[in-house]
């Protein structure tokens, strides 16, 4: 009879061997233990691994929002506050995470919002190297950026196929949780494809409860072979620590937004030219269709590739190049990710018709006006109609902030890329046109409604 002794490794090994999903001497790395007995360790894997994790510290200004209230004379006389408010910038210190995978080019991956605003970024190696790293692009829709430091004796982590995870997958991830320093945790793959957050402009979310915190952004998430599958980016918690529900970006998807931003520093998606919203029973029942899913058509714009190939309102785009479209959130971000020039194949039915279609996506062609030619106090500005990667297109009308230079006066006032203005001295605004007239009506100040994401805000350029 076995010792009691025995009996404990024996449950120990066993409780192991059901938690890695295979048995203990299938490919698990074995360490001895002090009892002679072999144990299952990641620590070969993560040896390679944090190698080509790093810790990401950023010092920056951003504009201090003025208080709206203040905007009002009557208020300013009341609270003995001066006629002009003056924008107040502060600076801030962040940390977080990113991946080398380009050791011989110094390429790093990792979160926008890791390094947005950012005027210094300081990269620390495993090996307690600092070097300083410069922005290569990022893309704020996805959140994903690219920045490059020296190369001096590098380690990469090796890209993995996201496509081939599945629900229950074991990973681990790396990361620099609260300003810790380098620290590792694990657990599975809880789901795929989560998208309709609201967190990112484009989401196609890994969700894992591996145990991800405030710092472990643009970190790694890794499978069992010490392969890059995931940027973690996200977290759910109400406390703003870790319950278990972590999202990453799949590195397929940061791996074709990565290329594009070290080839042409940013992302040049192509436009299909569609309006799109889910597939619901009764809309099925209305269009005399039997898809169960898809993304319904609305409106197509006149044109553009869509047009071109013969889309019309009211068909359903159930796949793209032969992958099933679930959403209009799926269809979104599958051409999120195309190029211009790049050829796709939608699958539509169209009422009890299936239909195969080629659609070759072009670049956006939107009216666009220079600040000069709208207003001086919008100089450094470029704005134009809501373009369709925008996570506001067909939510709400306006005119968007595409290009804006860091430093201007709109800058400096809070505006920002990629926000919507919908009024102008409380003056709605759909077109350049409204936009330019709106802004002459008032020689003092401009009141500008600003859409941000989930939220709205009143800016006050002087």
């Amino acid at each position: 009879m076995p010792s009691k002794r025995s009996q404990a490794c024996l449950i120990v090994l066993l409780s192991l061997s059901v938690f890695l999903g295979q048995p203990v001497m299938a490919g698990v790395p074995l360490s001895l233990g002090s009892d002679g007995a072999n144990v299952p360790t990641l620590a070969p894997l993560l040896e390679k691994v944090t190698a080509g994790v790093v810790n990401i510290a950023v010092r920056g200004h951003v504009t201090a929002q003025p208080n709206p209230l203040l905007d009002d004379p009557f208020f300013r006389r009341f609270f003995g506050q001066p006629d002009q408010q003056q924008p107040q910038e502060r600076e801030f210190q962040a940390a977080g995470s990113g991946v080398i995978v380009d050791a011989d080019k110094g390429y790093i991956i990792t979160n926008n919002h890791v390094v947005e605003n950012a005027d210094e970024i300081t990269v620390t190696l495993r090996d307690g190297r600092k070097l300083k790293a410069e922005r290569v692009g990022t893309d704020p829709e996805a959140d994903v950026a690219v920045i490059k430091v020296k190369p001096q004796n590098l380690t990469a982590v090796p890209f993995g196929n996201s496509d081939r995870l599945k629900v229950g997958d074991f990973v681990v991830a790396v990361g620099n949780p609260f300003g810790l320093g380098q620290t590792v945790t694990s657990g599975i793959v809880s789901a795929l494809g989560r998208s309709g957050l609201g967190i990112e402009g484009y989401e196609d979310f890994i969700q894992t409860d591996a145990s991800i915190n405030p710092g472990n952004s643009g970190g790694a998430l890794v499978d069992l072979h010490g392969e890059l599958i995931g940027i973690n980016t996200a977290i759910v918690g109400p406390s703003g620590g870790n319950v278990g529900i972590g999202f990453a970006i799949p590195v397929n998807m940061a791996r074709s937004l990565m290329d594009q931003l070290i080839r042409h520093g940013e992302v040049r998606r192509g436009l299909l030219g569609v309006h799109i919203q889910d597939l619901t029973p009764d809309i099925a029942e209305a269009l005399g269709t039997r898809a169960a899913a898809g993304a319904v058509v609305t409106q197509v714009d006149p044109g553009t590739a869509a047009d071109k190939a013969g889309v019309k309102a009211g068909d359903v785009i159930v796949a793209v190049n032969g992958e099933a479209v679930r959403s209009a959130s799926v269809l979104r971000n599958k051409i999120g990710l195309a190029r211009v020039g790049d050829s796709v194949e939608l699958e539509l039915r169209r009422k009890n018709e299936t239909l195969s279609v080629n659609a070759t996506l072009t670049a956006r062609q939107q009216a666009r006006a220079a600040s000069g030619s709208l207003d001086p106090r919008l100089d450094g500005a470029v704005f134009g109609a809501i373009e369709s990667d925008s996570p506001l297109y067909g939510q709400t009308k306006g005119v968007e902030v595409l290009e804006l230079q860091a430093g201007s006066r709109a800058w400096r006032a809070g505006l920002r890329q990629g926000d919507v203005i919908t009024s102008v001295n409380q003056q709605p605004v759909e077109t350049l046109q409204q936009f330019a007239d709106a802004a002459q009506a008032n020689e003092d100040a401009l009141l500008l409604n600003v859409r941000r994401g989930n939220g709205a805000l009143f800016i006050v350029i002087r």
